[in-house]
């Protein structure tokens, strides 16, 4: 899928296959929105507030309130393309938010997940 179609996807389309994939790991919908706030710097309310507005992927992250510095600690392989080596900034911020949600998934504890 060519990048601009990507950015141009609604979040609110995209965030019920985040939490689908965490429950269906026995996870839950606050853990995916833990995870969204750290990486993003929204509060629950502003999180909110993007989804109603279905706002697409890339005004979502450049509205973002504060990038976690931490995201740059997040490494490992997503949809065969390792997310460090990824050259394009906010395909980068989209992958960083999909490792994430693959390691809950896959059981990681929350405090590994956001590289505490």
């Amino acid at each position: 899928m060519e990048n601009s179609r990507v950015y141009a996807m609604s979040f609110a389309g995209v965030y019920p296959q985040y939490i689908t994939k965490a429950e269906k790991k026995g996870r839950t919908k606050s853990e995916v929105d833990e995870i969204i706030r750290w990486l993003t710097g929204y509060s629950q309310k502003e999180l909110e507030t993007q989804i109603e507005k279905r706002t697409n992927f890339e005004t979502f992250f450049a509205k973002a309130p504060q990038l976690n510095p931490s995201r740059k600690l997040i490494t490992g392989v997503v949809c065969g393309i390792r997310v460090d080596d990824i050259k394009e900034p906010l395909m980068q911020e989209i992958r960083y938010l999909d490792k994430l949600i693959d390691e809950l998934a896959k059981g990681k504890a929350m405090e590994k997940i956001l590289r505490k």
